[in-house]
């Protein structure tokens, strides 16, 4: 007897309604949800919201988007199932889409899960090499001047200069000074193709100086993060500070560290 023969046409047929209206709902819901997740950052993009509004948004889908990601799982295997036992006639097509929509759900909440900041992040959102005498904006401090985040060090609710020293030291303690024992010239060289290779907008090259100064805009909610790095010689060796510091909120989840790493990963 064939799997076929197996079913009665009636519970096939039953069986198939229901596959393909869970897989419909599925590839809706994904979908939708996916939709809403670019909602945030976009309005963020055009101007129609603030950050605020588009994080907002992201708890809500991440709140839905595994759960529908879990559903579509369980229709895709069993539109799968319909396929290789049931006969199911059209259950290939509903395993597509039912998969499309479990993706796009996945996806809809990775998203959101991208900004949770790893376990220990301070709430803090200015790093620096020098956490005694921090590097001084110059060329970007008029262009800042209206951010809710002030320049001067340690400032903010709650915060204090040491506070910000202390909870940089334990959350980051290879944010340190970068020394080098070739000329100012050659990691001044180096720092500005570092600087440009990231895609920071740079502001200012201050060379007599040793100055750099740029911006870096994050991809998803055009987050503001202003850089400033200082190289000058110490005996034989050539030191590079730098300073990363957002324009606006509390926590930077980690990015302005993560930041420097990466850049410092590129000297």
């Amino acid at each position: 007897m064939s799997d076929s023969q197996a079913y009665p046409d009636k519970q096939v047929g039953t069986v198939g309604k229901i596959v393909n209206i869970a897989a419909a709902l599925v590839a809706i819901a994904g979908i939708g949800i996916g939709i809403y997740a670019l909602v945030g950052p976009l309005g963020v993009w055009l101007g129609m919201a603030d950050f605020r509004a588009g994080f907002d948004i992201l708890r809500q889908v991440n709140a839905a988007a595994d759960w529908i990601a879990g559903v579509g799982l369980a229709v895709t295997v069993a539109a799968f199932i319909g396929t290789t036992s049931m006969n199911l006639g059209n259950s290939a097509r509903l395993a597509t889409y039912a998969l499309v929509g479990t993706v796009v759900a996945g996806a809809a909440y990775y998203i959101p899960e991208s900004f949770r900041p790893p376990e220990g992040t301070p709430p803090i959102h200015d790093i620096s090499t020098d956490t005694l005498t921090p590097p001084e904006f110059v060329a970007i401090a008029p262009i800042r001047a209206d951010a809710p985040n002030s320049m001067e060090y340690g400032s903010g609710n709650n915060m204090t200069p040491e506070r910000l020293r202390e909870l940089q030291a334990e959350a980051y303690p290879d944010i340190v000074p970068q020394r080098f024992s070739v000329s100012t010239d050659t990691v001044f060289n180096r720092a500005v193709s570092a600087a440009e290779s990231l895609g920071w907008e740079i502001v200012d090259v201050n060379r007599a100086e040793g100055r750099i100064e740029a911006t870096d805009t994050t991809f998803w909610f055009r987050f503001k993060d202003d850089v400033v790095i200082y190289i000058t010689r110490d005996g034989d060796e050539t030191v590079l500070n730098a300073r990363s510091l957002s324009r606006v909120g509390v926590s930077d989840v980690g990015k302005n560290a993560a930041r420097l790493r990466e850049f410092f990963s590129l000297l």
